[in-house]
């Protein structure tokens, strides 16, 4: 277990601006560091790839960072602005769990500003032994402990109501979009046009700009869909199928 980079004393939430004044700041006046360098030890791909492959540019929108982490399993604490306050994420996906100390519905509540990351590092905590990593199901422990959640309902909360707009750039492109047969949604709640989309993409493959269309979807609304069956490990991205074959063909000329 990695010693935290972040002081730890009362108020059990600090402030976020004196949180701030705790992060390591480089050398190059590029701003507080966002990635802890003990994430290097713990993955150095995650690293990479949280921090678009060493460039200056650091991820603040969270679904980013999350998508990150759960796409490279690994267990890391996620330090969020949430109006005045840091809030640490710890996200066990193994375990398809997350630990937070303020209720999800406060921390999910819409915020102006928008929920920011501000600090990445190896996890806090150690994982629930007793928990139990079956289809995204916690185990006992998670369920003693109101501070675990199961962590497809958050993913899924951010991907439709959070500050990202895009695709996430694992899904971006010339493509067609199909949901997989086995997809399990037992965390997530969903109803009307949102559960008659996923059917309908268990049946047949569709590119974005034909989601967009259907009945209570817009672009952003079928962007948001899509990031969140991503998320839920759900979607089956084709770049082969003649349609997406067609767009990346016509995309290569240019505007016409």
């Amino acid at each position: 277990m990695f010693d935290s980079t972040i002081p730890f004393g009362e108020p059990e939430l600090m402030r976020a601006s004196s949180f701030r004044h705790y992060l390591p700041h480089p050398d190059d006046g590029s701003g507080a560091a966002i990635l802890s360098p003990q994430l290097a030890a713990l993955s150095p791909s995650l690293m990479a790839d949280l921090g678009h492959g060493g460039t200056h540019e650091q991820r603040t929108e969270p679904l980013d960072v999350l998508a990150a982490c759960v796409r490279h399993a690994q267990p890391v604490t996620v330090h969020l602005q949430c109006g005045e306050r840091a809030v640490p994420l710890t996200l066990f996906p193994h375990e398809r769990l997350l630990h937070c100390p303020m209720p999800m519905d406060a921390l999910l509540a819409p915020q102006d500003p928008e929920l920011q990351v501000i600090h990445i590092e190896p996890a806090l905590l150690a994982a629930p032994s007793d928990a139990v990593s079956h289809r995204g199901r916690p185990g006992p422990y998670a369920v003693a402990d109101l501070c675990f959640h199961p962590l497809g309902a958050i993913l899924w909360d951010l991907a439709l109501h959070g500050g990202r707009r895009e695709l996430l750039p694992e899904i971006t492109g010339p493509a067609v979009y199909r949901v997989s047969y086995g997809l399990d949604l037992g965390d997530v709640t969903m109803s009307g046009t949102l559960l008659s989309a996923v059917y309908r993409l268990r049946r047949e493959s569709c590119r974005l700009r034909d989601i967009a269309t259907w009945s209570g979807f817009d672009r952003e609304r079928a962007v948001r869909l899509l990031n969140g069956l991503y998320l839920q490990s759900g979607l089956i991205v084709s770049r082969s199928h003649p349609d997406a074959l067609r767009d990346s063909w016509f995309g290569a000329l240019g505007p016409r």
